[in-house]
């Protein structure tokens, strides 16, 4: 469990709240609106309305004894850079903050996030990937090259082996897991046998899975 500080209580705020108390952190609240606050505060553990662009309201939080501090403040860019880098002045421990175009994350970087997450973007590029192929259930980016995917099993593989595919060889694909009826068996060898209606979590280059998967 850990000491969020979330600033920013928007649609995308909102959706980061309900995660994180799924998770079980601890969670402290911040927006200027009190409307937001209020609808967040079933799944938070505190909240405060406030202007997180005022060093001193900032102050009076205690950055410090926050293990991560998330800025999801949307339409006014200034106010999210200008509590980004406070955040930072006031020994923030990490700051992740949201971006909405490209020129944003680089500004955000050199002002003191650590990190920068861009939903419209990562989302349209996995739904731009997952809902184009026949084959693909869910995919995870790791980097520019290689992913995840959990992909339907090709017919022609059924009833062989992991052993028989050979896929690792043949294509530097690595089956991490088969998932069947909502089970995953993560227990994979040359021997685990593919049955109808499985499902794959293969790791690789994105080049590879696509020929290998037709992607």
């Amino acid at each position: 469990m850990k000491n969020i500080l979330l600033i920013g209580i928007g649609r995308f705020g909102k959706h980061i709240a309900l995660q994180l108390n799924k998770l079980g952190h601890e969670v402290m609240a911040v927006d200027s609106n009190e409307e937001r606050i209020n609808s967040v505060l079933p799944f938070v553990t505190n909240a405060q309305i406030g202007d997180s662009t005022n060093a001193d309201f900032l102050k009076s939080l205690g950055i410090g004894n926050y293990d991560v501090c998330i800025v999801t403040i949307g339409g006014d860019f200034q106010n999210s850079l200008e509590t980004t880098s406070l955040l930072k002045e006031l020994g923030a421990k990490k700051v992740i903050s949201r971006a909405e175009r490209d020129v944003q994350e680089k500004f955000l970087l050199r002002n003191g996030a650590d990190g920068v997450v861009y939903p419209e973007k990562q989302i349209a590029k996995w739904a731009a990937i997952r809902y184009t192929a026949d084959h693909i259930r869910d995919y995870i980016e790791i980097d520019d090259s290689h992913a995840i995917f959990e992909v339907e099993a090709p017919k022609q593989w059924i009833g062989k082996t992991i052993g028989d595919i050979d896929i690792r060889r043949k294509y530097n694909i690595n089956v991490l897991a088969v998932k069947k009826n909502g089970d995953i068996d993560m227990a994979i060898s040359s021997d685990t046998t593919l049955s109808e209606n499985a499902t794959l979590m293969v790791l690789g280059e994105y080049k590879e899975l696509q020929k290998c998967f037709r992607i």
